[in-house]
């Protein structure tokens, strides 16, 4: 069963599995050689602890849900404020006096914020005054580097997307394309000139080195770029750098669990993201694994087309599923003009909608491509349960029966809970947003102490 989640940020309902800037509701229907870039030892996944780089704090982010209490409070403020201290009690497992200990801690810091004009009418004491998240005089930067695209956006403490933006990846130098990406998320985050900027986050493709803030990304050529100095000095504030699609799978455990609905953060979970590259991210019981060498890669596995590879071999994933690699079968089969400056793969949805037969037969061969490989995957990892995110599943729609029926057809084990998420075409926000949130979630106290030191 194929299901598609909503965040709880949803401000009204849309037919099922279809592409918006906002996310759905949950729907159910049945289904019918990059090699690496360095060889050298490199130390990935190192203590969350901050690392100096000059007077830029890189803070490896902390992409699981937390549960010491001042952290279960916040995000029960979160997800429920204004709330009752009995009510936060009740809901985080917590005594009422430790929930009081720390909303105390939190509203001194400026976290919280109390609600006595929601009191409850006859009530006595304190422990009565609802509270919540102090979001307006914050925020936070997110930035998702994509191959292509790089998008930008401001968040709120909440995790609501206040704003967002997308520029062209520059393809220039790292060093260049880093500073220029960091100007225009200073000038961007500008904007809310009422509110105080906390933390910078950044998701990007390829290997990351989270204690450093450094990255590898081959589609971009870029080796051992210093992302997290350049971008954390471009914008002034503490800054942490983590694997996209690792992110993107925190996205839900960490911005999407309070909605009805919700897979919820116990078990085994699978992310499957496929754009303009494919990748996997695994979470066990609210963490998202981070191997020690880097998040694994799926872009070379075998697929059985013919389509060719950077790496000489035939058939491979990403040079399958692509949109690059969809653009170029489009223009192949005449589809797109060959005339076209900047071909886009919105192009092939367009006239796919528009009823092209060539066009709707080859996003249906893309999704059925991606159904198979989520099935192989899913009967490797048989995870509790599978979450699909990226434009190759949210920007057709027609393509997902296909993409279920391949599925079904593939897998030998019993059907489990298997979702599009409900971010829709806006998952590289969400996964940036939750980058530049994860250590404010999970160690409030100490990241706002060193967000407002500065």
């Amino acid at each position: 069963m194929l299901t598609s989640a909503v965040p709880a940020s949803a401000g009204r309902t849309r037919s099922p599995l279809s592409p918006s800037n906002r996310p759905s509701p949950a729907n159910h229907f049945s289904p019918s050689s990059h090699p690496g870039p360095s060889n050298r030892p490199r130390a990935f996944g190192a203590p969350n602890r901050p690392s100096s780089r000059g007077h830029v704090q890189i803070v490896p982010p902390d992409l699981r849900v937390v549960d010491t209490p001042v952290a279960a409070v916040l995000r029960v403020a979160c997800e429920r404020g204004p709330i009752a201290r009995d009510a936060a009690a009740k809901a985080t497992g917590l005594s009422v006096a430790t929930v009081n200990r720390q909303v105390t801690a939190l509203l001194g810091d400026g976290l919280l914020r109390e609600r006595a004009d929601l009191t409850a009418s006859g009530a006595v004491g304190r422990p009565r005054v609802p509270f919540e998240v102090n979001h307006e005089p914050y925020l936070t930067v997110g930035i998702h580097i994509g191959a292509v695209v790089t998008g930008i956006v401001a968040v709120d403490l909440r995790g609501r997307v206040l704003g967002a933006v997308e520029i062209p990846t520059p393809a220039t130098d790292q060093a260049a394309a880093l500073a220029q990406i960091a100007r225009s998320a200073r000038q961007f985050a500008s904007r809310w000139h009422r509110r105080r900027a906390l933390w910078v986050g950044v998701a990007i493709g390829g290997r990351v080195d989270a204690a450093t803030g450094r990255a590898d990304h081959p589609r971009l050529g870029w080796r051992e770029a210093p992302v997290g100095e350049i971008v954390g000095e471009g914008l002034g504030l503490p800054v942490s750098v983590a694997a996209h699609v690792e992110a993107m799978a925190a996205s839900e455990l960490l911005l999407a669990s309070q909605r009805p609905g919700a897979a919820g953060t116990a078990g085994t979970s699978l992310y499957f993201y496929a754009r303009e590259t494919a990748g996997v991210a695994v979470t066990i019981d609210g963490r998202v694994h981070t191997p020690s060498s880097g998040p694994g890669s799926i872009v070379h596995l075998p697929t059985g087309s013919s389509a060719r590879c950077s790496c000489g071999a035939l058939g491979c994933l990403e040079a399958t599923v692509s949109d690059r690699a969809v653009i170029t079968a489009a223009t192949a089969a005449g589809i797109l003009s060959g005339t076209d400056e900047r071909p886009s793969v919105a192009a092939v949805y367009r006239a796919a909608q528009s009823g092209s037969i060539p066009a709707h037969e080859l996003l249906v061969e893309r999704a059925q491509v991606l159904g198979r490989t989520v099935a192989v995957l899913r009967d490797l990892f048989n995870p509790d349960r599978v979450i699909l995110g990226g434009q190759a599943f949210t920007e057709y729609p027609a393509g997902i029966p296909h993409v279920a029926e391949a599925f079904a057809q593939a897998s030998t084990l019993a059907r489990k809970d298997i979702r599009i998420t409900g971010f829709g075409n806006r998952v590289q926000e969400h996964a940036a947003a939750v980058v530049s949130l994860s250590s404010l979630y999970s160690d409030p106290l100490t990241s706002i102490r060193r967000a407002t030191s500065r």
